[in-house]
Parts: C-alpha cells; sequence; structure tokens
C-alpha cells in the first residue's frame, strides 16, 4: 500500500486568493514599457517565472533575433517587482476557499505541505507572512514539525529553475525525505501547474478550477483530474489512503 506522503500546492490562484491581480500588475509593468500582449497571453502564461514570461512575450513581440531583448525583459521584470511586492505589501492576502480545510486534514493525518510558487523569494515572503504561514519556518523554509500552516516553501531561486521543470517538486521530495513519486500529489491552477505536475511522474497531477482558471481553461491540458475547490483533494488522499484507488 503506498500512502499519501506530501502534498504540494501553488500559491497565487491555488492557496492564496488571486482574483487577477497577479496579471494586473504584469499588464501595467507591460504597458509601461510598450510591451502589447493580450489579457489572454498573458493568462496563459501564469505559473511560469516572471523573467521568463517577459523574456517570451518581448520575443514575440520584436523577434528572436533583436538584440535588445534581454534589457527589454529585465528593466520590464524590474518594474513588475516593483508593483508586485507594493501590492503585497498594501492589500489584503486571503487564503482560498477550502484551503484551511485541507491544511486541517493535512496536518491531523500527518501528510507534508509544501507550497511552491513561480514569484522569487521575496514576494513569496510578504505573502507567507502576511497570511501567517512564514513564521515558524527556518532560514531555509522548512520546519518539518509544523503542526499548522506549511512545512515547507520553494520558489525558483532555490531549485535554480521554474515550472514547468519539475526540479521544485524534486527538491521538496528531496528536503521532506522523500524517495517514492506515488507518495506525492501536486495541486494548481494554471496550464504550466499541470505540466509541473505531470513533468514530475508523481502520483497525481491535479488543477484547482477555482483560481485564474476555470474548468473549461484547464480541461485541453493533461491532468489527472480536476478540482471545484482545493478541499476536494480530501477525498481523493482518503480514497488512495484506504486502498479505494
Amino acid at each position: 500500500m503506498t500512502k499519501i506522503k506530501l502534498v504540494v500546492l501553488d500559491m497565487a490562484g491555488t492557496t492564496i486568493l488571486d482574483q487577477h491581480e497577479v496579471e494586473m500588475c504584469f499588464k501595467k509593468a507591460a504597458i509601461q514599457n510598450g510591451l502589447l500582449s493580450s489579457d489572454d497571453r498573458i493568462l496563459a502564461l501564469q505559473g511560469y517565472a516572471k523573467l521568463q514570461v517577459f523574456q517570451m512575450l518581448w520575443t514575440e513581440q520584436v523577434g528572436e533575433q533583436d538584440s535588445s531583448i534581454s534589457a527589454r525583459a529585465e528593466k520590464s521584470y524590474q518594474d513588475f517587482k516593483e508593483i508586485l511586492e507594493t501590492h503585497y505589501r498594501t492589500q489584503p492576502v486571503l487564503k482560498t476557499e477550502g484551503c484551511q480545510e485541507l491544511f486541517d486534514y493535512l496536518h491531523k493525518n500527518g501528510i507534508f505541505i509544501a507550497l511552491t510558487t513561480g514569484f522569487y523569494r521575496t514576494v513569496a515572503n510578504i505573502i507567507l507572512t502576511k497570511v501567517g504561514w512564514g513564521q515558524s519556518l527556518n532560514q531555509n523554509f522548512i520546519n518539518l514539525r509544523n503542526t499548522q500552516g506549511i512545512h515547507l516553501s520553494l520558489t525558483p531561486d532555490e531549485a535554480g529553475i521554474g515550472r514547468p521543470d519539475p526540479a521544485m517538486i524534486h527538491l521538496a521530495m528531496k528536503k521532506i525525505g522523500i524517495t517514492d513519486p506515488r507518495q506525492v500529489i501536486n495541486v494548481g491552477d494554471t496550464p504550466v501547474d499541470l505540466a509541473f505536475g505531470k513533468n514530475a511522474n508523481i502520483r497525481l497531477a491535479l488543477g484547482v478550477c477555482n483560481g485564474t482558471h476555470t474548468r473549461s481553461q484547464l480541461e485541453p491540458f493533461p491532468n489527472d483530474g480536476l478540482l471545484n475547490r482545493i478541499d476536494d483533494l480530501i477525498a481523493i488522499i482518503e480514497q488512495i489512503n484506504h486502498e479505494k484507488i
């Protein structure tokens, strides 16, 4: 019997309420710099590391041979960072519907919680502190003895690469001491989150449909199931851990 021992969860849109604020901050930085990408295109790239997104979008706008792409992307990214940090420092940060219920269940059943994100560490820390999940973590952003909140936080800064590369999931497994990918579930609210989980070859790569993407927007992408809200995961874990699936 292979029970679930680790649940890896995205932040904005999955565990942290996101009413498209990140996209709005991104769009503001893009407009400031003359980057003309549609809202749909920006939404489609949610979940990727944001410097990478700026590089992709600038390449699409000016052509891959343009020598200014790196400088344009870096300037846009720096403006985005300032806008985003100001947003999260000054606006309320709330958990998504069902998040606390899921966390309570996972703690009660001895299942580790790791948060991953496309954000860089500074923004991740602002969010973690405001929602009350960061204070008990050590300087390496881990506390495996936590009885509330999360056990581990990972960003592309620590893993060296962002999604859809599975490095953050694999690093979470290593830090927690899990070697069997069948003991791991990943949940996110974007297509890149689904690819992230699939690329890690874990037990389940699931999507949640009340974040930045709807069910119809997630359905076309390979996945192992779509949840209406994040605490729907409880029933799935119960089935797995009692050998019903």
